[in-house]
């Protein structure tokens, strides 16, 4: 039910909710609390009662860990992607490795500048 009520939502509550996961991520380490899930999903207008978010956190988090990693979220909610989004994905990637010189995970103006000319 969870999956049909966020794909009826739309790309950019499905986007939206990633940016948000990012922000309140604040180690950085990909992973949600079961509070921070819950607050997210009421963020975006996508509560349900709380039998079902159990029934969902259950499922999420599998190893017990009391924390669900946002790549398994995407996962289970999205299901695998089509290989015509693989392909793009593993061109960004080849693309992105190229401008990240110094493997900081991040790309200054500068280093796209050495690379791309809008000419």
């Amino acid at each position: 039910i969870f999956r049909e009520t966020l794909s009826k939502r739309g790309a950019r509550v499905i986007t939206g909710l990633g940016k948000y996961f990012r922000q309140i991520d604040k180690n950085k380490n990909g992973f949600l609390s079961q509070a921070a899930l819950k607050e997210a999903l009421k963020v975006f207008h996508l509560e349900m009662p709380e039998g079902d978010f159990e029934s969902l956190w259950l499922i999420l988090d599998d190893s017990k860990s009391d924390k669900v990693d946002y790549g398994e979220f995407t996962h289970a909610i999205f299901g695998e992607m089509n290989e015509y989004r693989k392909a793009f994905v593993r061109k960004v990637s080849f693309a992105y490795m190229k401008l990240d010189f110094n493997k900081t995970g991040s790309v200054p103006m500068v280093d796209v500048r050495k690379c791309y000319c809008a000419k």
